[in-house]
């Protein structure tokens, strides 16, 4: 695992392709957006999606998916939505068993898919592995200390990973709960923006703290129903990726739930941003699943109804406020 593709160019994409540079391999990354080639190639730098960043070591950059076509490892790191269209575009340059690891957090909105089903339809001679953690890229890319999951159902391909990718600031941790380990991450989006409307409604910290772990245990409802363990949702993947989301205004998820719970529209607030909020299609997508698996998952669904069903903040929070009393361990709850 020498040459690695890195699939996407945005500020995740950019962090990670510096993280193989700095493991000693050799990164190719591939942008959509041409300013972005451009920039890293000559100026060492990603304006678009980290201006705040000097990249050391800058990795080199394509604007031709085929470039790729040698790599010993792809990275996929695009939005969540638009990994089976890429996907399907890399199909035939990925050779028989090269791995790839997905790196995006989310649900398929049309399908209910998790991203692992996705690639293996759209990739089927691939080997699939998956990165998901506490993870912003804006820290990352400056070196500093991160710790994050490696998911593979294959043991032997997730040490080679981890040993690819692993140094000194970036510390992956190997599991073999792929299930587990991706709908951590596709959820805690969600929950982030349920914190972040309780932040702007000036609910106040017991508030957020209960969301937090109420919505981690909607998360491990959800990872057992598909096949993953409660225990994964209790490391990086879970509680560490939603104590960071649900925390801060770096996460893109969390400032969009403040600025809804300010009183400001969806559609604004998605206007203004070159970056993705995975959050907006994963609420839908996982209460989709929900239902159609016949799992509660109701702080899920208050943040689904909010974004993409009309409903009222202060409604939807009167709703949550008046379900029933129960046993908080019970799993229905």
């Amino acid at each position: 695992m020498e040459r690695i593709g890195v699939v996407g160019g945005g500020a995740w994409g950019t962090a990670l392709a510096v993280v193989v540079a700095r493991a000693g391999r050799k990164p190719l990354l591939w942008a959509r957006e041409a300013e972005v080639v451009d920039a890293l190639n000559h100026r060492g730098e990603n304006p678009l999606f980290l201006p705040t960043v000097k990249l050391d070591p800058a990795p080199r950059a394509t604007g031709d998916l085929s470039a790729l076509a040698g790599s010993d490892l792809l990275l996929l790191s695009v939005p969540a939505q638009h990994l089976r269209s890429v996907a399907t575009s890399l199909s035939a340059q990925v050779k028989p068993g090269t791995p790839v690891v997905i790196c995006a957090k989310g649900i398929e909105e049309r399908t209910g898919a998790l991203l692992s089903e996705v690639a293996a339809e759209a990739l089927p001679q691939a080997p699939v592995a998956l990165l998901s953690g506490p993870t912003f890229a804006v820290e990352v890319a400056a070196g500093l200390p991160t710790a994050i999951t490696l998911a593979a159902s294959d043991a032997a391909l997730g040490q080679r990973v981890v040993q690819c990718l692993g140094g000194r600031a970036f510390r992956p941790y190997y599991t073999d709960d792929v299930a587990g380990a991706q709908i951590g991450g596709a959820i805690k989006n969600v929950i982030a923006i349920a914190c972040g409307i309780v932040v702007g409604r000036k609910l106040g910290d017991n508030a957020r703290a209960a969301l937090i772990t109420r919505g981690l245990a909607e998360m491990a409802r959800l990872a057992h129903a598909k096949g993953g363990r409660a225990e994964t949702l209790m490391g990086l993947s879970g509680l560490g990726d939603l104590t960071l989301t649900c925390t801060s205004l770096q996460s893109r998820n969390h400032s969009l739930g403040v600025a809804l719970g300010e009183g400001e529209r969806l559609a604004d607030i998605l206007a203004a941003r070159r970056s993705i909020a995975e959050g907006v299609t994963s609420a839908a997508a996982a209460a989709g699943l929900a239902q159609r698996l016949g799992i509660e998952m109701p702080i899920v669904a208050a943040v689904d109804a909010i974004l993409h069903r009309g409903a009222a903040i202060d409604e939807a929070i009167e709703a949550l406020l008046s379900r029933p009393f129960r046993s908080e361990t019970r799993a229905a709850s």
